[in-house]
């Protein structure tokens, strides 16, 4: 995948990975790896735990409980946690309420871990962080962005450097091959592409294994016979491809193609789930790649016939409730405004070629494929999703600005 943009360091990825990880510990006085229970974090750890216990050095772990998350994967976590208990400075296991998008309903475009309003699928263990005042900048309606952001600030700020390791692998999508590659980043020095720095400079993250394949994160496993997430083998038995099996919060836009796993390997917790979670069901039955169904406009998208695609997309508004509905009105509204500006003044185009793949490229195509894929913060027309702290004053005052802008 994109082998015309690599360049070969001369030398295998697994020793890369050791020399990346020695430079860190060399160059860095606090090491934290962000661990999520998934192959490419588990191999990360095994790694990391190797040069430490070497060189006698510790290092912190943060685990952000979901709360829906397979029974393997918690167990993998807790044997993890003692098999390294020697070399980790501090293991943060997180079970405390934090908002994330949710994909799969427009009632409730967000969901909540640990909700204290809602009944929990399971308990979170004993060791988990779930006191409210642990973290000084934790608030209760925090999202999973303004959360990892704050964390990483927090636990680098009593340090003269400090670094953030993530089980990152440009493999996996054009989105994370970019991301290492993309020239224009801030990185550590211009000679560790596999580094990034905040954009306020408080902290770097490293991808150490950026460059493995998803078979090489196999074969460092079994050739030495380290413990491993054992979903994965339910994944297999399922008929679930290597570069398809993934562990990651359940619900987002991207995430919600794997939920027929939970039906299909613990029924049980699925049950819970679709208990707990508004839409988990049907989000399940219209993203399963098996049914080839084109539901949240996943790949193509169509329109009734007597529609232009931008009455479809007053006729989609017109059918959210009101609250999401003005949700995406503001979003809408910045987007024409700022295409009214660069080169559109009296409207962007119904529809244009390849709209539905390029950012670049403005249409009411677009913007319809927005909504039906239930995409609340909008990325798909280039925006990110707003602070937390600042999201009610922000909806607020892009509803007012509307009314001058008088657009929609």
């Amino acid at each position: 995948m994109y082998s015309k943009l690599k360049i070969s360091l001369k030398k295998n990825v697994f020793v890369a990975a050791i020399d990346r990880i020695k430079w860190l510990f060399k160059t860095f006085e606090q090491i934290n790896l962000s661990f999520s229970g998934g192959k490419d974090s588990t191999v990360l750890f095994h790694l990391i735990a190797s040069i430490a216990k070497k060189y006698n050095k510790k290092f912190n772990v943060m685990f952000i409980d979901w709360e829906v998350q397979y029974s393997a994967t918690i167990e993998h976590i807790k044997k993890m946690k003692i098999l390294y208990k020697d070399c980790v400075k501090q293991f943060y296991w997180i079970a405390l309420p934090i908002s994330a998008e949710s994909g799969i309903s427009q009632y409730e475009t967000m969901w909540t871990a640990w909700d204290p309003n809602k009944k929990w699928i399971r308990q979170p263990p004993k060791c988990a962080i779930t006191d409210h005042n642990f973290f000084p900048f934790y608030h209760q309606k925090i999202i999973f962005e303004d959360f990892t952001s704050a964390f990483n600030q927090w636990i680098t700020k009593n340090y003269s450097s400090s670094v953030i390791l993530l089980g990152i692998r440009a493999d996996e999508s054009l989105n994370r091959f970019f991301a290492i590659s993309n020239n224009r980043k801030l990185r550590y020095a211009d000679n560790v592409p596999w580094t990034t720095a905040s954009p306020e400079g408080f902290y770097y993250m490293a991808y150490p294994i950026y460059d493995w394949h998803v078979k090489d994160i196999w074969t460092y496993i079994s050739r030495n016979k380290l413990q491993y997430n054992s979903i994965y083998d339910l994944m297999q038995q399922a008929g679930v491809s290597l570069n398809k099996m993934r562990i990651c919060e359940p619900f987002g836009p991207e995430q919600r193609k794997g939920l027929w796993l939970y039906h299909v390997l613990e029924p049980d917790t699925w049950n819970l789930a679709c208990e707990r979670v508004s839409g988990a069901d049907s989000g399940m039955l219209y993203t399963n790649p098996r049914n080839k169904m084109e539901f949240f406009g996943s790949k193509k998208i169509s329109k009734p016939e007597h529609h232009t695609w931008k009455t479809y997309a007053n006729f989609l508004l017109c059918s959210l409730p009101e609250k999401t509905a003005e949700h995406y009105k503001n979003k809408i509204s910045i987007y024409l405004r700022w295409y009214f500006k660069h080169g559109y003044p009296n409207d962007i185009p119904d529809e244009q070629y390849n709209d539905t793949n390029s950012k670049e490229i403005p249409s009411w195509r677009r913007i319809c494929k927005t909504i039906l894929r239930n995409d609340f913060w909008c990325r798909s027309l280039s925006f990110s999703p707003t602070k937390s702290s600042c999201y009610e004053r922000y909806f607020k005052f892009i509803q007012k600005k509307r009314k001058d802008w008088k657009i929609i």
